[in-house]
């Protein structure tokens, strides 16, 4: 009996772990599909869009079955709150990241996406949701991670360098500044979009607190970003053409995108950072480049230069330091309160 019990803790442990690697896979596809469908001409602002539509119609399935009889009721600061979680994630994070991505790659844009960790991080300090001790082992690791990170950010994006490995034997004809000004403007787009989707994150935990049914959550954002991006496609694309879908990769992309990522993929992550909060959920983000890295030589031909290598070495070391600091702290967090606990027993 014992035995099964302590198998049952094991497996609870590991669900956030399994699911975040999941979560990280199914991110991965997300790039391909995306990038294939942008590549084919079809409408980044058209395919938040479809895709966010269709994450409503999947989460509203989940919700009708699951929690149709224990949803709170929404209030005006709750509808406040996905308002700006509409704007934070499909309008700004998913549609400045599609453009980065257009200027850079998916390989890039994929391993640029892993800043959102150490992004989440400093804004989880400046709204109290993380402690920060500077004397203490853990608070140094997430410090020192923070900076490689960024260090490796900026590589990225001042220094491209010589291409380490191709499996196409041609390669853009643009001239070197040309390419070199739309990698910068890339990385810069794909700065706001992580920065975006940290924000997006902070403002989940304090939502999840009012509103503590996740599917409907999800699904309220989905719906109050599908309607935010369409007035958004309205103003800067107004090509009826583009709302055009066909029997290809543009019908694919949106259902892939809407079913996985923006329905069950944000569902997922919503679960665990109710039970280890924001910091967790990015961390395992290195998981999905490595993937896109790999496809993304395969698939789309594109190739891997030595800066975005070098990068992505410090944005992952950077990335484990903040997790290895979490986890520390998390430790320690559960130590004091065994002895705080056992203090309180032994009192008369």
């Amino acid at each position: 009996m014992e035995g099964k019990q302590e198998s049952i803790k094991v497996m609870e442990r590991s669900q956030p772990y399994f699911l975040s690697i999941f979560s990280s896979a199914c991110f991965a596809g997300f790039n391909i599909v995306s990038k294939v469908s942008l590549n084919k001409g079809m409408s980044r602002y058209v395919l938040v869009v479809y895709a966010h539509a269709i994450g409503m119609l999947t989460t509203a399935v989940l919700a009708l079955l699951f929690e149709r009889k224990n949803r709170p009721r929404i209030t005006f600061r709750i509808l406040t709150h996905i308002f700006i979680l509409g704007l934070l994630g499909p309008v700004i994070a998913m549609t400045t990241f599609y453009a980065g991505m257009g200027f850079t790659s998916s390989a890039f844009a994929s391993a640029m996406a892993n800043l959102v960790p150490s992004m989440t991080l400093i804004l989880a300090i400046l709204f109290r949701m993380e402690k920060l001790n500077i004397f203490k082992s853990s608070s140094q690791l997430k410090i020192g991670g923070t900076l490689i990170a960024f260090a490796g950010a900026t590589i990225m994006i001042i220094y491209k360098g010589t291409i380490v490995i191709s499996l196409s034997s041609t390669h853009s004809t643009k001239p070197m500044a040309s390419l070199e000004k739309d990698w910068v403007k890339g990385s810069l787009l794909l700065i706001v979009s992580n920065f975006s989707q940290a924000a997006y994150y902070i403002l989940q935990v304090t939502t999840i607190k009012l509103y503590s049914a996740p599917i409907s959550l999800t699904l309220l954002t989905c719906l109050m970003g599908a309607v935010q991006a369409a007035v958004m496609t309205t103003i800067f694309d107004r090509k009826a053409s583009s709302w055009r879908l066909s029997w290809d990769i543009k019908l694919l992309a949106p259902i892939y995108c809407g079913v996985m990522v923006f329905g069950v993929t944000r569902y997922i992550q919503t679960l665990v950072i109710q039970k280890r909060g924001p910091v967790f959920v990015s961390a395992f983000r290195p998981v999905g480049t490595i993937i896109v890295a790999v496809m993304g030589l395969f698939i789309l031909k594109e190739a891997l230069h030595l800066g975005s290598i070098l990068g992505a070495v410090l944005i992952f070391a950077g990335l484990y330091m903040v997790l290895w600091g979490k986890e520390k702290e998390n430790a320690n967090e559960l130590i004091e309160k065994n002895l705080h606990d056992k203090g309180e027993n032994v009192e008369p």
